[in-house]
């Protein structure tokens, strides 16, 4: 177990199987930022779902970007 995270330490993203399904990835944890790129936020923003108050959220601090969305 101990080579297994290590592996994980190095950087290695491993899946989880049981009887063959995936049931868990590992992954490093990253380091906090205290700062997203914006190309992030319009990422998340893009793929997400989003609902009406967040995106009337969004839109208060960000007017001319919510339309491009």
């Amino acid at each position: 177990m101990s080579s297994v995270l290590r592996e994980v330490a190095a950087g290695a993203r491993l899946r989880v199987t049981v009887d063959g399904r995936p049931v868990a990835d590992l992954l490093p944890i990253q380091e906090r930022r205290s700062f997203v790129p914006w190309g992030e936020v319009e990422r998340i923003l893009r793929e997400a779902p989003l609902d009406a108050d967040f995106a009337a959220d969004v839109m208060s601090v960000v007017p001319q970007t919510i339309s491009e969305l």
